[in-house]
């Protein structure tokens, strides 16, 4: 039994895929999971749909690569960071206004909770000081605030409370165990501390009764660690054998960190160079170093949330691939956002820039806060501002808007990089997965806006390599996770910035800032 299987739950699919020891993938496939759309930014899923995904992606998965399912030594689940609730007896819980109890799965992107998170905020609880300064809606905290207060019967026949991974590993092992990325990353558990829980500040919150609901462990899993063999019903229906192991799994940009960052598992002091942009329909951006960094405006310093003894920084954009998308439904000259268009509108922009230079749409300026902005500055409120409009309406004006949309997302990275280079971080080089990898706009801003070196992995599937890379731990191929990221890890194209780009985009970022300090401005006439 010497090969492994990844799970990536994204928001909109379940991908499921087959690696050898080497980290080799041998063969993937996907499954589209539902999504609920409510009024109020409410997002939801059915966590039964979700694991259907799973098993479907799998069996498809063992099939392609030839692997016999009884070789399938152990396995590794990302996934969002979600909230599923359960009763008592394990079933399913409306989550939805609907009362549909098929709904029981808040969604991360999820906005309903953002007056709990203002009142977590205010508090001024020390748990705080490990996420920024700032609690997000898309916490778990703030959103089992609202469950309770708008949903009362589902608060009080809950009995199991998850992030989206630890429902997973429960469902294939039917192990309580919660991973301490999870726990540490979205549920304010310090890590680094003998009682991880602050019961304190739940009370203060208005959630003493929490752990009556939630079925939550004292103390958390560390990432990659065996939490027990598949149970025969899950090995059934994922067509495996009930020999496999499971490991403690991660969020699923966390598993995109280790899958661009696994190499530099044994160089703690360098490692602190590097930053995973883990980009897809939002931006994640994570940076890890031996000794914690705190700052206002970026989540964490969470220890051992993805390596084991390392800090780890989080930043990003709640809206990027979303964004993009957006602009192309949004404008008249649009349609379907599919790949046929996103690449349609990357030929027409190349051949724009090749007649215009820089000065393409060079007053047209795009501050991409559309869904609140995550990093650096924490604010869930903030919105989107487009300078520089006319009444062009046609495909030409629609790829100058996407064409800027693209740099004010690269502009953003920047801000988040200079928040991380002002508190400790001595950040020069860019590790980019996911969706973004196939747009080569942004491949290319990413590198000249911010100045930085773009390391794109060779890994066509660098999220997945990070669930493998603790599926083998778990299988215990390897002494530990830093050990099967070393041996796994797959390498990267390497894109330097393009210094000619350097006084374009250092005026664009000046417009950048200014757009900032020009919609607080606004904000504050009353």
């Amino acid at each position: 039994m010497s090969h492994f299987l990844g799970i990536d739950v994204g928001t909109g699919s379940a991908r499921a895929g087959v690696f050898d020891h080497t980290g080799t993938l041998l063969a993937s496939a996907k499954r589209d999971i539902e999504v609920w759309r409510e009024a109020g930014d409410m997002v939801e899923q059915s966590s039964n749909d979700i694991w259907r995904a799973v098993c479907a992606a799998t069996r498809e998965a063992v099939a392609q690569s030839g692997v016999a399912p009884e070789a399938i030594a152990g396995i590794g689940f990302d996934a969002t960071c979600s909230l599923v609730v359960r009763d008592r007896q394990g079933g399913q819980l409306s989550v939805s206004t609907t009362g549909d109890k098929r709904w029981d799965t808040i969604v991360w992107l999820d906005h309903r909770a953002i007056a709990e998170a203002d009142e977590c905020t205010a508090s001024g609880h020390a748990v705080l000081n490990y996420v920024g300064g700032v609690m997000s809606p898309e916490m778990a905290t703030p959103k089992l605030m609202w469950l309770k207060r708008n949903l009362p019967e589902t608060w009080n026949e809950a009995g199991y409370l998850f992030d989206l991974t630890d429902f997973l590993t429960w469902q294939a092992t039917g192990s309580l165990a919660r991973s301490q990325c999870t726990l540490t990353a979205k549920w304010t558990y310090l890590a680094h501390e003998e009682a991880g829980w602050r019961r304190d500040f739940f009370a203060l919150v208005g959630l003493g009764d929490l752990f009556e609901h939630g079925n939550l462990p004292e103390k958390a899993s560390p990432v990659g660690a065996y939490i027990g063999q598949l149970t025969a019903q899950a090995a059934a229906e994922l067509g495996l054998s009930e020999k496999c192991r499971v490991g403690a799994g991660v969020i699923d940009a966390y598993a995109g960190a280790l899958g661009v960052l696994g190499g530099f598992a044994g160089d703690q002091q360098d490692i602190g160079r590097h930053l995973a942009l883990i980009a897809g329909t939002s931006s994640c951006v994570m940076a890890m170093s031996p000794d914690p960094q705190p700052f206002a405006g970026v989540w964490g310093p969470y220890y051992g949330a993805a390596l084991p003894r390392l800090w780890l920084s989080e930043g990003g954009q709640s809206a990027t691939g979303a964004l993009l998308d957006h602009i192309i439904r949004w404008h008249g000259a649009g349609g379907e956002p599919d790949a046929a268009m996103h690449a349609k509108i990357a030929r027409r922009v190349a051949e724009l820039r090749a007649t215009e230079g820089d000065n393409l749409a060079a007053r047209l300026h795009v501050l991409p806060d559309f869904h609140g902005n995550r990093s650096p500055l924490a604010d869930p409120h903030a919105v989107g501002v487009v300078s520089g409009l006319t009444l062009d309406s046609s495909f030409d004006s629609l790829c100058k808007l996407y064409w800027r949309t693209a740099v004010g997302i690269a502009l953003g990275v920047r801000h988040v990089l200079e928040a991380l280079n002002e508190n400790g971080y001595l950040i020069d080089t860019l590790h980019v997965t996911g969706g973004h990898t196939k747009n080569p706009l942004l491949m290319e801003l990413y590198a000249d806006a911010t100045g930085c070196t773009v390391i794109e992995p060779l890994a066509d599937e660098a999220v997945l390599l990070g669930t493998g890379m603790i599926a083998a731990t778990a299988a215990g191929l390897f002494p530990d996770l830093n050990a099967a990221c070393l041996a796994m890890q797959q390498g990267g194209r390497k894109r330097a910035s393009n210094p000619k780009s350097s006084g374009r985009f250092d005026r664009d970022y000046k417009v950048f800032l200014e757009m900032h300090r020009q919609r607080r401005m606004l904000d504050a006439i009353r």
